[in-house]
Order: structure tokens, then sequence, then C-alpha cells
């Protein structure tokens, strides 16, 4: 029996091919829909079609386009499967007609096949076609059945409605029964198609002569070959009872809404019999109705009254026929059918599946783009089951309806920008059109992936910073920050330079991830005051996007800078060594109030306030008579100037600038008061020698001290020999009284009052140049004898002493008379000795030498002054000792 099913399912496979076929060459002229048909019971692994070739892909497009199948019900996809390396749709669970379509007529299982790269979606049909492979089955296996023998021929007994699975062809087709000679079996067809048999009296029955009957029923159906099913028959005859029950009709109909609750009354039965007592006493009940429909309704054996047990279904049960049968107390029964029709009741919402989401989506994605794919269905019927879908939110999709109906694209209707929208929700709403209306809603979730798209925008297209100068090198100088609206590392922006003004690189750095600008080393305001560099932000996308900014640097000042003295040069400060001679200022003696003597020049390298300079005296030996101006720096007499004023004036002056805090330098004037310059020459000899730096100065105090120690050693020895001298020299020391001095002749007179070193100037005059020479005196002519009292007493030079002889061939001086001193002559021109400031240092120190050996200050005696004195001319020689040591040999010295 197997073989023959399997002989008739090759049989039935055959003409199904050919069909299938013909249909798949229709499907590539509507891609839309494919249609296949196979017969059910088909083994796992069966071939149902080439899905892939249909489609129009080849084998080689399949790994990149995916193909798959997808449907918004489970129970149905579990039936079918593609191949990934051939695209042929296979059978993956058996098929049970029957089972999946129940008592429909047609049977068919609708999918979708989806492709990726591009999204697209094909929508798929598989009849399945009915296979003989299930028989009639009656409900019961055995029928009582009791016969009144007073029964009339012609008498007809309902003995209800085989079931067959199978439709069409191979659906239940009639009855047949065993031969007798009483009973026949017609066939009857209700409206719902469905066919029932009735035993049919043909012969009037004697109880007497036959008490039962056995007899076998048999329902065939139309395949090929047929099956069929039986039933037993046990009809007992039975003492008469004249009239059965009659209905009021053949036939009831009722319609009852599918949300009616339990309980309700579905519609009343009645049926009469003519007979009386307790063969007139009626009851009701089902005759042969299938189990389910038992458990939706039941009959009041009384009343007739069918009432609804179950709630109803429409999308599950469409409509029922009930059997109901009416039996006297005789045991005659009459049967009726009671139609019920379900009214649909819009009680299920749209519901709404998302088939495939392409998530995320690139922002650059073409408009019209596929993103989703989505499938509507609603149980209803009618105008509950038309659906209408719309989407909610502000989003840049829309939504497309497929060929098919039920099934919906969601598409780009704009372009896609992840920066103002990294994600777009929406709602997709479907409803339907009943009253009221039903709506199902399904939320959908579009992710929007980044592309290199914006390049990173600084927050100022030009940034400036302040930096005070002397920074330290590695000082944070400003931040640079520029924002990417890109994601990820799109997103991500590093930093360098880009270039600048000329000589910037070097002075600054940029740090690449956080943008800090960093100094490379300390800046100097004065070297520069500001530059540029541009700074670069680039992301990290490929390929990579960049935007530059200007970053301008301006160095602040600080106060680092003191001020420097131009004019009097630095040499003349007390610092100077050895630096040539100092510069004076000539003041004449009629000067008035107000008469410039110089001008204090100077500079500050800052700016600013800290370049704003100031002039203050602050030493003067004679406040009062000089000023400074405070802005200027010009030096002016306060008042006129007197006889009685100092002739060598040595003015200091402070520079301050207004810098926090404050520097300053110090510039030194010295101003000589005298009509002339050769007025002003001694003293300017003085000042030189007062000039010298400290250590010179010391070096040349303790030399002095050295001399006056050798002085005094001298003159106590000289004292000596002038004793010995009266008493007779020896002979050994008679030399020393030949040629006592030089050629030149003495050039210091032979009586001094103070103390002071028997050293003079000598001016040895030269063609073109004077030389000043400077040499031990010879011992002076025989001296009188004095006392150290007198000797070292402060008498002056024109108070000689009366017990003072003359020397040897020399009168002796008058003692009223003064000592007169002649002035070497200076080779200086008038306008020279005019000059205010000394022209260079040859000439003034050949001016100074020949006025040094005079002994007088200007070669003469000033009117008013006193005579002068023998230590007045010992102190100008050591004054003048340095500036003879400078052009003295040392043997000399």
């Amino acid at each position: 029996m197997a073989g023959g099913r399997r002989q008739s399912r090759r049989r039935a496979a055959g003409p199904v091919l050919l069909p299938a076929l013909l249909l798949g060459l229709c499907c590539r002229a509507a891609p839309e829909r494919i249609r296949y048909a196979i017969p059910e019971e088909l083994g796992r692994g069966s071939l149902v079609g080439p899905l892939a070739r249909d489609l129009g892909l080849s084998p080689a497009e399949l790994p990149a386009r995916k193909l798959r199948v997808a449907t918004a019900a489970e129970r149905q996809l579990k039936y079918f499967s593609v191949s990934a390396e051939s695209g042929e749709l296979y059978v993956s669970e058996r098929l049970d007609r029957e089972e999946m379509c129940g008592e429909a007529a047609s049977c068919s299982v609708s999918f979708e096949a989806l492709v990726q790269n591009p999204l697209n979606v094909f929508h798929v049909e598989v009849d399945i076609q009915d296979v003989n492979d299930n028989s009639p089955r009656f409900l019961r296996d055995t029928f009582q059945l009791e016969i009144n023998e007073l029964t009339s021929p012609g008498a007809r007994f309902s003995l209800g409605v085989a079931e067959d699975p199978d439709v069409g062809s191979n659906a239940l087709q009639g009855y047949e029964l065993e031969k007798n000679g009483y009973f026949a079996v017609e066939v009857k067809q209700s409206q719902d198609g469905s066919k029932f048999a009735e035993l049919v009296l043909r012969r009037a029955l004697d109880r007497e002569s036959e008490q039962s009957l056995r007899l076998v029923l048999t329902a065939l159906d139309g395949g090929d070959p047929p099956r069929s099913g039986t039933a037993q028959l046990c009809i007992n005859v039975t003492d008469a009872n004249d009239n059965a029950p009659v209905f009021a009709q053949d036939r009831y109909r009722a319609s009852l809404r599918e949300d009616a609750p339990p309980g309700s009354t579905v519609l009343h039965v009645s049926a009469s019999d003519a007979d009386a007592g307790s063969n007139a006493r009626i009851t009701y009940g089902f005759g042969e109705t299938p189990a389910k429909v038992l458990q939706k309704f039941v009959v009041d054996a009384e009343s007739g009254t069918v009432t609804l047990q179950e709630a109803l279904d429409f999308e599950d049960t469409r409509g029922y026929t009930l059997l109901v049968e009416a039996r006297d107390g005789g045991g005659l029964v009459a049967h009726c059918e009671v139609e019920v029709e379900v009214l649909d009741v819009n009680d299920n919402a749209p519901e709404i599946t998302l088939l495939s989401v392409s998530s995320p989506v690139p922002e650059d994605a073409p408009v019209g783009t596929v993103v989703a794919l989505v499938n509507v269905m609603d149980r209803d019927s009618g105008e509950n089951g038309q659906v209408s879908c719309e989407m909610s939110g502000e989003a840049p999709l829309s939504l497309v309806a497929s060929s098919s109906g039920g099934s919906y694209k969601v598409v780009t209707a704009s372009a896609l920008d992840r920066e103002q929208a990294g994600e777009h929700r929406v709602t997709v709403v479907a409803r339907d059109r009943g009253s009221p209306a039903l709506s199902g809603r399904a939320a959908l979730v579009l992710e929007v992936s980044d592309v290199n798209d914006n390049a990173p925008v600084f927050e100022e297209a030009a940034y400036s910073a302040y930096v005070a100068e002397n920074n330290a090198a590695g000082a944070p100088v400003l931040r640079v920050r520029a924002r990417d609206a890109d994601a990820g590392a799109n997103g991500r922006v590093s930093y360098w330079l880009a270039g600048g003004s000329a000589g910037a690189a070097p002075y600054v750095s940029v740090e690449a991830r956080s943008g800090a600008v960093y100094a490379q080393r300390s800046f100097d305001y004065e070297q520069c005051r500001e530059f540029a560099v541009a700074v670069r932000a680039q992301d990290g996308g490929a390929p990579a996007r960049s935007s530059t900014a200007t970053v301008r640097v301006f160095v602040l000042d600080r106060n680092d800078n003191a001020p420097r003295v131009l004019w009097p040069a630095a040499g003349a400060g007390p610092g100077a060594v050895a630096a040539g001679p100092a510069p004076f200022e000539v003041v004449p003696r009629s000067a008035e109030a107000g008469y410039l003597v110089a001008k204090v020049v100077a500079v500050d390298a800052d700016a600013g306030r800290n370049a704003w300079l100031s002039y203050e005296l602050v030493q003067a030996p004679e406040p009062a008579l000089f000023r400074v101006g405070p802005h200027s720096g010009e030096v002016r007499t306060a008042r006129a100037v007197s006889e009685r004023d100092a002739a060598k004036q040595r003015l200091v002056a402070v520079v301050k600038d207004h810098g926090q805090p404050a520097l300053s330098a110090t510039a030194t004037l010295h101003v000589v008061l005298a009509e002339s310059l050769q007025e002003a020459l001694p003293e300017l000899s003085e000042r030189a020698a007062g000039a010298d730096s400290a250590a010179e100065l010391q070096f040349y105090l303790v030399l002095a001290l050295a001399l006056l120690s050798a002085l005094f050693l001298l003159s106590v020895a000289l004292a000596v020999l002038a004793r010995l001298r009266r008493a007779g020299p020896p002979a050994v020391l008679r030399c020393l009284g030949a040629q006592r001095f030089s050629a030149a002749g003495a050039a210091f007179p032979a009586d001094f009052c103070e103390g002071t070193l028997p050293y003079s100037y000598n001016l040895c005059a030269a063609p073109g140049r004077a030389v000043a020479e400077g040499a031990w005196l010879p011992p002076p002519p025989p001296l009188p004898s004095l006392p150290a009292e007198e000797l070292l007493g402060g008498e002056r030079c024109g108070k000689r002493s009366p017990s003072s002889s003359a020397g040897a061939g020399e009168p002796p001086a008058e003692p009223d008379a003064p000592q007169v001193c002649e002035p070497a002559r200076s080779r200086s021109s008038p306008s020279a000795g005019r000059s205010r400031r000394a022209s260079g240092p040859g000439s003034s120190a050949a001016a100074v030498r020949g006025e040094r050996s005079s002994g007088c200050p200007g070669g003469k005696e000033r009117a008013g002054d006193a005579p002068c004195s023998a230590s007045r001319q010992a102190a100008a020689a050591l004054r003048a000792l340095p500036a003879a040591a400078g052009s003295a040999s040392p043997d000399k010295f």
C-alpha cells in the first residue's frame, strides 16, 4: 500500500511540476510574486523550485545577495528553506494540507524572499495540492436505530456525515449500503457542500418475521485508488408508533456575533407529534454532530432552545451546522438542520511585523534606499480587515506599499545627516476600517552611521594670547579648540603647527591631543614683540579633513631693563676703571639762574610705563645751586653762581623708570665753575686724580703713606747731614756736594711750610708735543737748621722764619715779598681754553701737567687769594701723582 501511495504521489507530482515551471517563467516577467505548486506529504528535503534562478540571481551573486526567506507567521516559515549555495527552495518539514488549511478548497503558503545589497523583497506563494491520503471516517463505528414495524416504506432516517479531510475529487463522494431486502441508502448534499447519508425504507418491516437487522454502511471518496470507511447499522424493529415527530422547519438559520457572550440564546426549534400519551412526548437533542460543535452549543431537551456555550471566533470558524433531533416517547425521531452564521466583529487589531531592518544606515545613503520591510496583517474580514498603514514621527523616511497587499517598504525620503540626528525613531501605525477602528503600532529605530563629511571647526578663527616676557620655557600660552561634528575617528581631532610668521616656529609648540600651545623658550619683548603661527586641526577620517586658525601671540613688556645713560658716558661713573678722562662741564661764574649746564641723556629698552624716565638730582655739594628737569634731564642752575661756590662740583643724578619695581641708573657730571678753560684746568687735574677707581685710590693712598714715611726719614737724614756738614763732611760724602740739581734747574722751591713729598712736575717741551717728566729732586742746597715744629708747621711760604737762611750763592728772600709762581704755558689755543668740555685726553693732560708745574690753579693767583704756599704745591704734586705715574716709567718712579 505504501508503494502504491508513492506511485500515486509521483503521478500527482508529474502534472504539478509543469505548472510550477510555467509559473516560474511568468515570475520573471513579474518578479514581485513567484508561485510554485507541490503535492502535500512531500518528504523533508524535497525540491520545490529553483528560487534563485527564478529571481534572476546567478550562483556567483548568492553569497553577496544573502538570499533568505521570511514571513510574518513563524508557523509557515518552518515548512520551507532555501539553500545558501544553490538558491533552490526545499521542503524542510512534512506538509499536511489538512493540518495546514483544514477544509479550505485551496491551500497555499505565502512568504517573502529577501535579498541584500541592495535590499529587496519578493513574494513567493506555494500551492499545496491535495493527495488522497485520508479515508472517509464515520463519527461512530455503530449506529443504533429503532424502527417501528408500522413505518411506511419511503421513511427516511438520517445517518449523519462521514468525514474526509481531503478536498476536491479526493473528498467524500458517496455511500454504499450492504445489500438487503428492506433498506437503501441515498446521498444528500447540504448547502455548505457536505454530503450525508439517509437510510430509506423500501419495504415494510415485519417485527414478527425479523426483529433486527445488521448492515454495513460504506463511505467512498473519489481518489485514485478510492478510499473508504465503514460503520455498522444495528436496526431494531419495534412495536408500532404510528406518528413520528414533525419539525416546524426542515432547516433553521440563525446569525450570531462573534463577541456574543456564553449563555446567549441562538434560536428555538420546535416539533410536534400526532400521537398521544408517551408517544407524543418529545425530547430534543443533537444528532450526529462533531465534537467541536457540541463544545460550542447546547440544546435544552424540553424546550428545544439552542444556547451558546463557549465564545465564538469568526477567524477560527465562520459558521456551524447543527443536527437537532426530536424524539417522541415511542422512539420515533425527526431531524432538522440549524445553520448558525458567525458575524465578524472588529476584535483584532492589525499586526505589524518588521521583516528586516538595515540599521545602521550610512548618512550618505541616496534617497530611496530601502531600510526596512514591514508586513501588516489583520485577521478580521471585510472592512474590519482592510488596513491602511502610515508612519508617525519626524524622520526623513516614508512608506511605500508593495504590489502585494500587506507589505510595505520603508525608504529614505530625503538625505540623512547624522550630525543633526544620530538615530530616527518612528512609529509604524496600521489602522483598519472597522467601527470602531483598531490600530496596531510598531516602533522602528534606525541608526545613522557616521561619514566623514565635516571638517574640524575652530571655536575662533583667530586667537590672541598675551604672554609676559621672561616666561619659563614650557609655560602654557593658550589652548585652541576645534570641534568636529562627526563621531568616532572621524571626530577625533589632532593639532599641529602649519606655519606662521618668519621665525615664529621655534617659539611655541602645540600638543597634538589637547591643542594646548606652550612656549618653547623664554620670550624677550625687546627682541620680538609679537608673532603669529597657524595651527591646523585635522580629524582621523579617511580621507582626513582639516582647518586652520591663526594664533597671534603678543609679548608683554616687563621692567627688566634698567635705564642706560648715554651721556655722561658710563666711564664717568664711579665704577669705571681706567676708562679715560671723565667728561666735564665748565660753567662761567657769571651764569644766571636757569643756565643750561648739561643734559643727561638716557634710554630704556623697555616700553610703556617701564620706559618712562624721570630724573632726579641725588647728590651735589651745593644742592641749591643746580636742579635737573624731572622729564627732560636738563641740568640747569637754580640760582646765580657766586664766588663763594666751590670751583669743582660733582653732581650725581639718578634716572628712574616707572616700572614695578622701578629700576634706576646714575649719571655723574663734573662741573667746573670758571670763566675759561685755562682757569678750569687745575681743577680738572684735581678732579682727574679723584676720578680713579676705589682700588687705584687705595693703591695711591698706600703709596702716599709710604712716601710720607720716606719723606720723614729723609727729613731726619737731611737734618743729620746738615749738622754733620757744619762739622765738615767726610771725604766719602764730598761728592754729594757736586751738582746737586739737574740741568733743568730746581722745579721745586727749597723752602716749604707743609710736610709733603719733594716731588714736582717739570714741563719739558719738545716740538709738536709736551712731555711731563717726574723725577726725584736732588739734594737741595744747604738748608738752615730748622726745628721740627717749624719744618712741619702750617706757616705760609710768604712768612719765612727769620732763622732760615738761603743756600750758598743765593740771596735770602725778602720776608714780606710774596712767593710768585711762574706758570708753564700751554700750547692750547684761546678757543680751546674757552671750551666747556675737554677735547681729548692728550690735550687736557698736557694742560693739566703744564698748569700743575706752577703749583697754582690757572697759572696765576686769583684776586683775593692767599699767597701760594709750599703745602699747596706738595698737595698738587700728590694729586698729579697718578697722572704722572701713567706717563713715567717705573724706574723713574
